[in-house]
């Protein structure tokens, strides 16, 4: 069943609007992130906040790609919507496997960042949060789209989790090397999901 078709019923139409919310607020959140972290990456000098950043440019695209998808119908624009968030989850991949297999090989030690720290944290429990009701809309519309870009949404709030422990590790312990080990246990989940989506499952 379409959104179109759904929208014509009561419980549909109340679903649709919490969908097209949840995509809304999950494109402001990290349109703001982008501007927090490279201020963070910059006076940090970390390449994880630097990266994290990048995620939420690929989010950003993603939540993109779902109002879009939610505003039409049919089955071709679903595929292509699925095609363009498969193809978000494998540029994660391949900044996750750079970006820690970098970190790692160079040795880089980053300065602390309490204000890093915040923003990951807060952003892991809305990511959480937003990947949730994502899922919920997502079965309730049966809209593969949507339930995709949950998982991306779920990466992101997973990948704010590792960075998060990253930079603790490193304020209080002199741990370095935390962050980009964790991400790489990141790499083959996204690989996974990104594959899947292209295959438009």
């Amino acid at each position: 069943m379409t959104a179109v078709t759904l929208a014509r019923e009561p419980n549909g139409r109340r679903m649709l609007r919490y969908g097209f919310t949840l995509e809304w607020i999950t494109l402001g959140w990290n349109v703001v992130g982008v501007l927090v972290l490279a201020v963070a990456a910059i006076h940090a000098r970390s390449v994880a906040l630097a990266g994290f950043g990048l995620d939420s440019l690929i989010e950003i695209g993603a939540s993109s790609v779902v109002i879009w998808e939610l505003s039409g119908a049919g089955e071709a624009r679903q595929r292509r919507a699925l095609r363009l968030i498969g193809g978000a989850f494998l540029a994660l991949a391949a900044y996750l496997a750079i970006q820690s297999s970098v970190v790692l090989i160079t040795g880089f030690r980053p300065r602390p960042s309490p204000p890093g720290i915040v923003w990951t944290a807060v952003t892991a429990a809305v990511m959480f949060a937003l990947a949730a009701g994502k899922a919920n809309v997502g079965r309730a519309l049966d809209n593969p789209v949507l339930l995709t870009e949950g998982r991306v949404t779920l990466i992101d709030g997973l990948l704010a989790t590792v960075i998060l422990t990253g930079l603790v590790l490193n304020a209080a312990l002199g741990w370095w090397w935390a962050d980009p080990l964790a991400g790489l246990v990141l790499v083959y989940y996204a690989i996974i999901e990104g594959r899947a989506a292209l295959a438009g499952r």
